[in-house]
């Protein structure tokens, strides 16, 4: 199936991780030319490698996401060398785990800032070019805990959650100017991300790292952890052509894991 993405310019965020890498490299498969964004400058350097490994161009960007003022000097340096970003991912990496209530203000205002106003800031500055050329695809992932709530994860559930409001009206905005807008979230996708929640986890039930991913496998109908790889092809065919009428959706990637409806 040809998804439409040959040519196109794509900007992933936190193209270092797991989940980003591997959308980055699903879109560069497609033949978009790939623009990538990551505080960690040489986590940015294997992206780059797959990208070009799969015949595409990449524009690595060492980027801060709290920091606001730097959009509008990396969206312009990627308009340079690639033209108008057709297909945004916005990925940011999650806050600590903590429990809803006792954190101090100053904190949930900086996760606010690099987690959801870059978002908005980001997508701002984007959007203008995708209306007027009558395409645009805008994908935020976020995490299974905005549809049930993981527990001590309260600050992530909150600020993801707000994500999901914005993108649901954003959607209604500007669908009839060909820019679709939709939400993705992860189950137990195997990314050290996971690992890292699984680690805390048994650290607060001094229980093994070994037992506690065994618990979470056992609650996932397929039965295993799913493969990054799985989750950019999802998000490949929602920045495709093909995807054009679905918009203001939040599409789950998680194995039958989330149990609410």
């Amino acid at each position: 199936m040809d998804l439409g993405l040959a040519g196109k310019t794509a900007l992933v965020l936190g193209a270092g991780g797991g989940l980003g890498g591997a959308i980055a490299t699903a879109l560069a498969k497609e033949g978009a030319r790939v623009a990538i964004g990551d505080i960690d400058g040489e986590a940015l350097k294997k992206t780059a490698a797959a990208i070009e490994a799969a015949g595409s161009k990449a524009l690595p960007l060492t980027w801060d996401l709290a920091d606001l003022a730097s959009i509008d000097t990396h969206v312009a340096a990627i308009e340079a060398a690639f033209g108008p970003v057709d297909v945004l991912v916005n990925n940011t990496g999650g806050p600590p785990p903590t429990p809803a209530s006792g954190q101090d203000p100053a904190v949930w205002a900086k996760h606010f800032q690099s987690m959801v106003l870059s978002v908005i800031a980001l997508t701002d500055r984007v959007l203008p070019q995708m209306r007027a050329k009558k395409f645009g695809r805008i994908i935020t992932s976020t995490s299974s805990g905005v549809v049930a709530p993981i527990p001590n994860l309260g600050m992530s559930n909150a600020l993801r959650l707000t994500l999901v409001g914005w993108s649901k009206t954003l959607a209604r905005e500007v669908g009839r100017d060909g820019v679709t807008v939709n939400i993705v979230l992860p189950g137990r996708i195997a990314t050290p991300r996971i690992r890292f929640l699984d680690e805390q986890k048994a650290k607060r039930e001094n229980r093994s790292v070994e037992e506690v991913s065994a618990e979470s496998t056992a609650s996932i109908p397929v039965g295993r952890y799913g493969d990054p790889k799985e989750y950019g092809d999802v998000v490949a065919f929602l920045a495709s052509t093909r995807a054009s009428y679905l918009t203001g959706s939040v599409i789950r990637v998680d194995g039958g894991f989330i149990p609410s409806i």
